[in-house]
């Protein structure tokens, strides 16, 4: 494979976050100033100044669906494989506190004293004998109806639970959700950019409810397919041209060249 491959913490991370921030969020139509900072825990964290107001849904200081869909979508197209990863994390209108770590050990109270091997054989109880196992029960005779004939339908088999299928997933077109104005006429200018440009586009990490208000704000819009895909944390809302139209080179993000391609 050409090219060669950097470490993401490397000189040249910087320049790609804002970069790639500054081409996204251009492309939204919500330009900002950022503010970038190492944080604590060893990620990049990055402030979102806008300019002319925040895009609807995102609240400064807050957390939301728009954000966290935002800073997944760049994560993603920073980490390739091979390459060493650093966390980018936004937050709007200052910086957001670091997250704490899924994978860091629990750690018990400094308080606590540790208690001794004695000490814990004397608090185990002596383990009690084997007791004979009690005899099975006699099989009961089956109860007859009154006149001496077929059992009664009371003896009938009882019925089994049937276990939930896994991996089914709701269907949002279903769900009865309240409608967001600004939501809707946000979506539905996407699903429109959508089907003039042949663009694709998807929302990820988003509540079941919040994909059930987007395919019912697209709802009407000639030109474009919106439907929802995948299954638990990966299910998102794609936006589907009827005519797909490709990308022109020069508007190509950074690590979409054809370097990355086996020669």
């Amino acid at each position: 494979m050409s090219g060669t491959q950097g470490v993401a913490g490397g000189g040249d991370f910087r320049p790609r976050v804002e970069k790639l921030l500054a081409d996204i969020l251009g492309l939204m139509g919500f330009p900002a100033r950022l503010d970038l900072q190492d944080a604590a825990d060893g990620s990049l964290s990055v402030a979102l100044h806008f300019e002319s107001g925040a895009p609807p849904g995102v609240e400064p200081g807050k957390r939301g669906q728009v954000l966290d869909s935002l800073q997944f979508l760049l994560n993603k197209m920073l980490h390739r494989p091979g390459v060493e990863r650093r966390w980018v994390i936004l937050g709007a209108g200052a910086h957001p506190e670091p997250r704490p770590r899924r994978d860091a050990p629990a750690q018990a109270p400094a308080s606590a004293p540790a208690a001794s091997v004695a000490q814990v054989a004397a608090s185990t109880p002596a383990p009690q004998p084997a007791r004979a196992a009690a005899p099975a029960p006699a099989a009961q005779p089956q109860q007859r109806n009154a006149r001496g004939g077929q059992p009664a339908q009371g003896a009938a088999k009882p019925a089994q639970a049937q276990a939930p299928v896994k991996g089914a997933e709701a269907d949002e077109r279903t769900l009865q959700v309240e409608e967001d104005p600004a939501f809707r006429e946000a979506v539905r200018k996407l699903a429109e950019k959508s089907a003039s440009l042949g663009r694709f586009y998807a929302f990820a990490a988003m509540k079941t409810e919040d994909r059930a208000r987007v395919l019912k704000a697209v709802e009407g819009v000639g030109g474009v397919k919106v439907a929802a895909e995948g299954e638990g944390r990966n299910r998102r809302v794609v936006f589907t041209p009827a005519k797909p139209a490709p990308m022109p080179k020069r508007s190509l993000l950074p690590d979409d060249d054809e370097d990355d391609v086996d020669a």
